[in-house]
């Protein structure tokens, strides 16, 4: 019999080529200035912003080097995969600080291809080629946050 696990509603719907975007720039947030994975994230269908808690502002070079990474994996063609686990086992795993408070087992971990792994109940794409090519549409730095927005084509 095979088990059919239910998300916890949230109060909104991704849209899942950003999203699954958004989880690919964290990542490459986190290799390049070892960073927390955004505090802050506004994500919509035309353009989005993540908040990043930054000791400086990144270079212009820094940033044309986010987005060849973040083009470079998406180009990868890589799976977007799902597993359930107890939140002992995803501990281990993935840092869990962001999550609800009251949040039962199991938990779902979204993988992207062998580059990314979160916790997560939003929508994304089948395969990161599903996304389009990421752009950054601006930048900013203020009192140790940067934000950055971006959109896809």
């Amino acid at each position: 019999m095979m088990n059919e696990h239910v998300l916890n509603d949230h109060h909104k719907i991704e849209f899942p080529p950003m999203h699954t975007a958004e989880h690919i720039l964290n990542q490459t947030m986190v290799q390049m200035f070892g960073c927390s994975r955004s505090k802050n994230a506004h994500i919509e269908r035309k353009k989005s912003k993540l908040d990043y808690e930054l000791k400086q502002v990144p270079t212009k070079e820094q940033v044309a080097e986010i987005e060849r990474r973040v083009n470079e994996v998406i180009d990868r063609h890589l799976p977007v995969t799902y597993e359930f686990v107890s939140l002992q086992d995803a501990a281990k795993i993935v840092d869990l600080s962001k999550l609800p408070e009251g949040t039962e087992d199991p938990l779902r971990l979204v993988r992207i291809g062998n580059y990314d792994v979160c916790a997560c109940i939003g929508q994304h794409v089948d395969n990161t080629s599903e996304i389009g090519h990421f752009i950054i549409l601006s930048h900013d730095f203020k009192e140790g946050c940067w934000r950055m927005r971006f959109k896809l084509q």
